[in-house]
């Protein structure tokens, strides 16, 4: 009987580090994409490649994390008040804004 418990104990305890070493890979993954999209620009860039690629890798990396982040935090806020909700909403479209007005201007 304590020998059930104590696997069912810890069989729990793994499957709940197993979804943080899974959110720790894609972060760190996601890292690593970026940093190469970003030395490859930096390199075209300092080549003197036209400026429309090197502005394209960074606008890939830059829409990696924001979805990246943007995913992990709905993950957070979809069991808080509608507020929070509604905050979430408001952060994600000043951010596109952000983005897309330069872009546009």
């Amino acid at each position: 009987m304590a020998e059930s418990k104590k696997t069912k104990k810890s069989s729990s305890s793994q499957s709940s580090k197993g979804s943080i070493w899974s959110l720790n890979k894609i972060s760190f993954w996601t890292i690593v994409a970026v940093t190469v999209l970003y030395a490859v620009s930096l390199i075209l860039s300092a080549v003197g490649v036209d400026l429309k690629i090197v502005g394209a890798l960074q606008g890939v990396a830059t829409a990696i994390m924001i979805i990246i982040v943007s995913i992990l935090a709905w993950r957070f806020v979809r069991s808080k008040p509608f507020v929070w909700k509604i905050l979430y909403v408001i952060c994600l479209l000043i951010v596109l804004a952000g983005i897309v007005v330069p872009l546009v201007i």
